[in-house]
């Protein structure tokens, strides 16, 4: 976890550009995230948030002067695939990306804000279920929805483990917020382009 905050995003510039490069710096390493946690329950969504930076990254590597920007890339995407867009390419992944990277800021939110199951205050499927209906819920299928829903009941196990882990204090999970709020808001500013 403490390499989520040793790789934190910058602040967007006035302009809200987003570096393409700086990003992908940023990003690659958010799926650890999901390592602390320690349980397969995450590992389809941590799996996802790989396959989406993969994807925006290969992208970037075919012309880094090109995509300077993330907005460069959905720019050039949407003029080269106008029929399909933006469900096509490195946009559909960035938005993909975009929607996991809410669902870790939620969660992270929830867990700060103290929410818990009062029959079980040491579990975080509270928070888990909040992130996941906020973020994710509504662009799953019904299938995909009730396989989450299944997988999430059996998440059985402390907060306290991460805590513990990496040796953080209670004031950490904010720093962690602050984090995953620049990632977001620095997609969201990309994203504009796709309204």
């Amino acid at each position: 976890m403490s390499l989520l905050m040793d790789n934190q995003f910058k602040e967007l510039p006035p302009d809200k550009s987003v570096d393409t490069k700086l990003f992908l710096d940023a990003v690659s390493h958010v799926p650890a995230f999901f390592d602390c946690l320690g349980s397969k329950v995450f590992s389809v969504i941590k799996s996802d948030i790989s396959g989406n930076i993969t994807k925006i990254k290969g992208v970037y590597m075919k012309d880094p002067a090109k995509y300077v920007t993330l907005e460069d890339i959905v720019v050039s995407e949407r003029e080269a695939y106008p029929a399909e867009w933006p469900k096509v390419g490195a946009t559909l992944a960035l938005m993909w990306l975009k929607r996991g990277l809410r669902f870790i800021q939620i969660l992270l939110q929830s867990l700060a804000d103290g929410d818990r199951d009062e029959n079980n205050p040491n579990l975080i499927r509270v928070n888990v279920t909040k992130a996941y209906e906020q973020a994710l819920k509504r662009y799953h299928g019904w299938i995909v929805q009730k396989i989450f829903n299944v997988r999430f009941r059996f998440l059985s196990f402390l907060i306290i483990c991460c805590y513990i882990t990496e040796g953080m204090d209670k004031a950490l999970p904010h720093q962690y917020i602050r984090t995953s709020e620049a990632l977001v808001c620095g997609v969201v500013s990309s994203n504009q382009v796709l309204r």
